[in-house]
């Protein structure tokens, strides 16, 4: 009875073991040779962001994002998905920077523009080796404007009088409080004008085109994806699908590719926090130093806007 229950078990065990070597010979092990999709999603701005359910495109998250495409082996391209209006200009510069070093590491990047990728998103855009759009994609907006509103009429109906201890004459520019000043329209255009001549030629560069073109479409107005591809600021008319294909075949993967998709958050990690801005962080900041025009008093920040 003893030798039957031993050899009953020593025969279970075998039959297990089998069954384990048996999956672990056929079982689909994980595609190798993916393309990982990336999302820009909203308003492109620096630090962690707010995430896709409560707002901006937080530069960090979208920068660790490529940073873990390019150290993933088994990513063989990118396909990054726009949709955004734009956002500041150093933030997208950070995300461009991190695509050139993504493309130097010998990985092919495409673009695919949703419903909009203007401005600070082209700016992304025209670093990526090929971009696809929709016909009806709003694109285009290449320039650079700061935003300034004089609110000193108002200020005087309603009471409010703010003064100010300063360090120096301009130290203050963009205050709602008073008019510009001439000088300092003339500081704030140069800076424009910088900012645009960096603009230009990260588009001339990226498209191949000469400056003197790129500045011909680059007066600020938008353009249909349609209407962009006409002018060489679009490679391809196509969907994210359409990228995804071009993106593995320029990385020589063959037949249909894996997919990897970062940035994408569970309902969890958009209220509690997964390394971005949870839902828990925007409440607690929005009752503690309030939102809209009311905060622009308390933070007058001086980023010059792509969007």
């Amino acid at each position: 009875m003893k030798r039957r229950q031993i050899c009953a078990g020593t025969l279970c065990l075998i039959g297990i073991g089998l069954i384990l070597l048996g999956l672990w010979l056929f079982y689909p092990r994980e595609r190798q040779d993916k393309v990982a999709l990336i999302h820009v999603e909203g308003v492109i701005a620096g630090g962690r962001g707010q995430g896709g359910l409560w707002g901006d495109g937080g530069m960090d998250s979208i920068i660790r994002q490529i940073q873990a495409a390019r150290d993933d082996d088994s990513v063989r391209a990118v396909v990054i998905r726009i949709n955004s209006p734009g956002g500041s200009a150093p933030a997208s510069q950070e995300v461009g920077e991190e695509l050139k070093k993504l493309r130097s590491a010998g990985k092919p990047v495409v673009a695919s523009m949703g419903d909009i990728a203007a401005s600070g998103g082209y700016w992304i855009a025209a670093l990526c080796d090929r971009i696809y759009a929709n016909p009806g994609t709003i694109t285009g907006s290449i320039g650079i404007y700061i935003p300034y509103a004089n609110w000193e009429e108002l200020f005087k109906k309603i009471g409010v009088h703010g003064e100010k201890i300063k360090s120096g004459p301009h130290k203050d520019m963009l205050s709602p409080e008073r008019p510009m000043t001439a000088a300092e329209r003339a500081i704030l255009q140069e800076m424009v004008d910088d900012l645009y001549e960096q603009f230009v030629a990260v588009v001339a560069e990226g498209r191949n085109m000469e400056p003197t073109r790129v500045k011909q479409l680059a007066d600020g107005r938008i353009y249909t994806g349609r209407q962009a591809k006409k002018l060489g600021l679009v490679d391809e008319m196509g969907t994210q699908e359409d990228a995804v294909y071009d993106a593995a075949k320029l990385a020589g993967i063959k037949g249909k590719p894996a997919l990897h998709e970062y940035g994408r958050s569970s309902v969890w990690d958009a209220i509690f926090g997964d390394g971005g801005q949870s839902l828990l962080d925007v409440l607690a900041t929005r009752l503690l130093y309030g939102q809209g025009a009311g905060s622009r008093f308390a933070n007058p920040g001086l980023v010059p806007q792509l969007r």
